[in-house]
Formats: C-alpha cells, sequence, structure tokens
C-alpha cells in the first residue's frame, strides 16, 4: 500500500474534497511519502513540483483548476488503483542564472517555459545568443519565451510557438510580437543548448523574467539550459499522460 502526501489547493471547492480524501487516507509528510497527491490547477501543480523536487518523490495531479494539463481527471476518491495502473513521464527544467540591473544574481528553474517580458511602455531590445554564436543581434520585440517539450502548448504556442514531442529533446526560441526583425519567428534548438539573453538597453528599456512563477525584474542578462540532473516524475493516468495531451494540442493546431 502506498503512502500518500496531499497538497491542497486553497480554493473552496478543493476543501470540500480535502475532507473526504484525508478521512479514506493518513497524510504523510513529503519526506515519507511514496506519492505526492496534487489537488489544484497547472499553476499550482508547478508550485508543489518546486517545493517538494528535493524529496526525489513521484507527483500524481488531480485537476481542480480550468485546464489541467499537467494533472489527470477526478475520478474517485479510491485513488489505489489509480496510482497502480499510472505511468510515470519523466521531465527535465530548464534552469535559469542571471543578473540584475543593480548586479544582484539570482537563479530559478522552470518546468513550463522562462518568459522575457517589457516592464514599460517601450519594447525590449535584446540580444540571443546560442552557445559561443549570436543568434539575433539586437530583436525588438515584446519579450521572448524559452520552452520545454512540456510547457510548449502553454503560454509558447498561445504566440504561435511550435509544438515540441514530450521526448523531442528540443527547447523552443519564440518571440512576442517581434517588430525588428519583423519575420523572425524563432528557432528550435537542442536540449544540450546554452541560451543567453542580455538587455541591451537597460537603463530605458526595462525587462523581467518569469520562470513559471517566480518573477524577477530589471534583468541585465540571463544563462539558461537544461538542467538534467533534476528530474520529475508524473504519474498520468493511461488514458491521459502528458505524450498524449501534446499530440492532441499538435492535431488541433494542425487542423486550423
Amino acid at each position: 500500500m502506498n503512502k500518500y502526501h496531499f497538497a491542497f489547493d486553497k480554493t473552496k471547492k478543493i476543501f470540500r474534497y480535502k475532507k473526504n480524501f484525508l478521512k479514506k487516507y493518513k497524510n504523510y509528510s513529503p519526506k515519507m511519502c511514496d506519492v505526492i497527491i496534487v489537488l489544484g490547477g497547472d499553476g499550482f501543480m508547478l508550485k508543489t513540483l518546486k517545493k517538494y523536487q528535493k524529496y526525489k518523490k513521484a507527483f500524481y495531479g488531480i485537476n481542480m483548476g480550468t485546464f489541467g494539463f499537467l494533472l489527470n481527471k477526478f475520478k474517485t476518491f479510491n485513488i489505489d488503483k489509480n496510482i497502480f495502473n499510472s505511468k510515470k513521464i519523466y521531465i527535465a527544467p530548464l534552469e535559469m542564472k542571471g543578473i540584475t540591473k543593480t548586479k544582484r544574481k539570482f537563479k530559478g528553474i522552470a518546468i513550463n517555459d522562462i518568459s522575457f517580458l517589457r516592464q514599460s511602455r517601450q519594447t525590449a531590445a535584446l540580444k540571443i545568443i546560442l552557445g559561443k554564436k549570436v543568434l539575433i543581434q539586437k530583436l525588438i520585440c515584446d519579450g521572448v519565451i524559452i520552452s520545454t517539450p512540456a510547457g510548449s502548448t502553454a503560454y509558447n504556442l498561445s504566440v504561435s510557438g511550435p509544438i515540441l514531442p514530450l521526448y523531442s529533446k528540443k527547447i523552443a526560441i519564440t518571440p512576442i510580437s517581434p517588430f525588428r526583425p519583423r519575420r523572425w519567428k524563432g528557432k528550435i534548438v537542442t536540449s544540450s543548448s546554452l541560451i543567453k539573453i542580455i538587455n541591451l538597453d537597460i537603463k530605458k528599456r526595462s525587462v523581467s523574467v518569469v520562470a513559471d512563477n517566480l518573477e524577477v525584474r530589471n534583468i541585465k542578462n540571463v544563462n539558461i539550459k537544461i538542467n538534467n540532473l533534476t528530474r520529475f516524475k508524473l504519474l498520468y493516468d493511461k488514458n491521459n499522460s502528458l505524450i498524449k495531451k501534446i499530440k492532441l494540442e499538435k492535431l488541433r493546431k494542425d487542423e486550423k
């Protein structure tokens, strides 16, 4: 019998479910459990994954939000069978290390994407370096999204970025409203790539960076790469795998 730790988002709907789950199952500590059960939406799932990553446990999400791309549909309060029949998916996150215009160093990880966004009425002026080569000398835009395959159907897709198969070993670099060069649509690069984003005008064109739910403002430059030493184990119902969800989004996009 598995030992579970339950992580509940704080909504009225989830509060009602919380009582039923805790009547049926003992809520073990994250350190002592076998599986962490997450009830909430995608945002809460991302937050919980990062919060408990140090315990290296499996995560089974139950959707209580809107779309629930990273979660499973709620079926029953008896989750033992669901866990037993679930499929494992491993995800390596993006890692960012950067510095602000006040020379403050920062770092963070993102399971979905890292986005650079202009902070003012003026567009951002960004330089993008891929490894040792300059990819874009000067990109005038509202921002840029660096996306993993798991996150490629989220914010990245909404700005017409490519959908990446889960195990494609690729990263998508997608501009947000590019003004110059206007026709640049972005680039798909290998997961071993080191990407550097430089703010070319930190005085007049302030830029923030957001790694999932972590925001840092007034950035000077940021280095981004896949962190293969940190891997998240997600559990999905057989007919609800992340691979299948990504394929369905790809079909919807192709049909348009």
